[in-house]
């Protein structure tokens, strides 16, 4: 039991909480309007006029339920206690001030492990004590603990449910790391085997030819400086933050026209390369091939009624472009955001570029993605 307590006690707090913005401001004025409200429409209400000032001085505590959650659910329920207190134990019956609520959900649903349960003893000590001197019958006494025990376990659900979702996206962006680095290796593997070669070739030339030596030295050099800037931009990456079995190796620039395909059982497949895609490095033609081969996967599995798919690879001696757009049924609705999407993205960005996904202003479906040509090679 007391590991279990030091483990929740030791829980940070919930990442990324919505900031407090104007929606906040006005619904704590309208909530402050209710109450006003309701005090002056129900003359029945025992003591309207303690449980106004009580509801007044409760509700701005809204504005600081995600960023300091205990303290704001200590003076709500503190207050709500010495309200009952000055009452004779008289509830306030004010259906404005369900409104508290929010504050146990927010507590729950925000705060570190310390703070769920130093905000939950505050609860449950208030809303026991003023259920104690109160008149209220057992089963409205049940009934109110029923109520902020579901409010506590939709916040604990809320909250479970966030961070399985936030662990899968890091799963997917740490696959996807993984993966690049592989390719990394692989071009990194060719180079080395390009310097061994050439390092055997001026060996056995050396006798003979002198010069070549040298020759073979420069080339040497070359490549294990190229070797050299990937290597470090392998690791670049790693530090940022399911090997192949096959071990076959990493695809290249010159895959892409192998995505091509004619229509049959689906949409064709257009490739067309503008610009000089000859001397990339081996990381960035792997990426590029990746990205096309995603977006192609994609349109030819979910673009509705399409019956082309085209490829467009656009250098310049700065910037790679790539371009994949279909001409399927305009996209409705919720833009959708799969793994393989994030994926893709993660790859750009880890490589100093981007990649946008989104319906087409005509129709169909479009990727775009843009990378530095230098990607890949020592910053």
């Amino acid at each position: 039991m007391r590991h279990l307590v030091r483990s929740v006690w030791d829980e940070p707090r919930a990442p990324d909480p919505p900031r407090r913005t104007w929606w906040d401001r006005v619904l704590v004025g309208v909530l402050m309007g209710l109450v006003v409200l309701e005090g002056l429409v129900r003359p029945e209400l025992p003591h309207r006029v303690l449980w106004m000032v009580v509801g007044v001085s409760i509700v701005p505590t809204l504005l600081w339920r995600r960023t300091r959650p205990v303290e704001m659910v200590t003076i709500a329920f503190v207050l709500s206690t010495v309200g009952t207190v000055l009452a004779d134990g008289e509830q306030s019956n004010m259906r404005s001030l369900a409104v508290l609520l929010l504050l146990p959900f927010a507590v729950v649903r925000w705060g570190s492990g310390r703070e769920v349960l130093l905000g939950s003893t505050v609860v449950l000590v208030t809303v026991v004590f003023s259920l104690a001197v109160s008149d209220l019958t057992a089963a409205d006494v049940a009934g109110g603990l029923i109520v902020v025990f579901a409010v506590v376990a939709l916040g604990l659900a809320l909250r479970y449910r966030a961070g399985a979702k936030a662990r899968e996206l890091d799963q997917v962006k740490l696959l996807e790391r993984e993966r690049l680095a592989r390719d990394l290796h692989d071009s990194v593997a060719h180079h080395v085997s390009a310097i061994v070669i050439r390092a055997q070739a001026g060996v056995v030339a050396s006798a003979s030819r002198p010069d070549a030596a040298v020759d073979a030295l420069r080339l040497i050099e070359a490549e294990a400086t190229r070797t050299l800037g990937e290597m470090r931009a392998m690791v670049h990456m790693l530090r940022r933050d399911h090997p192949d079995r096959d071990g076959d190796p990493s695809p290249g620039i010159d895959d892409i026209d192998g995505l091509a395909r004619t229509a049959g059982h689906g949409p064709a497949v257009d490739v067309e390369i503008i610009g000089d895609v000859a001397d990339l490095p081996g990381a960035l033609g792997t990426a590029i091939y990746r990205l096309a081969q995603e977006s192609v996967t994609n349109a030819l599995r979910h673009a509705r009624n399409a019956t082309h798919v085209r490829v467009r690879l656009d250098a310049d001696d700065t910037t790679v472009r790539l371009l994949v757009c279909d001409d399927g049924d305009p996209v409705r609705g919720a833009v959708p955001s799969g793994y393989g999407l994030l994926g893709m993205s993660e790859r750009a960005t880890l490589l100093g570029g981007r990649c946008e996904a989104g319906p087409d202003p005509g129709r169909g479906w479009r990727v775009s993605a843009s990378l530095p040509r230098a990607a890949g090679r020592a910053g």
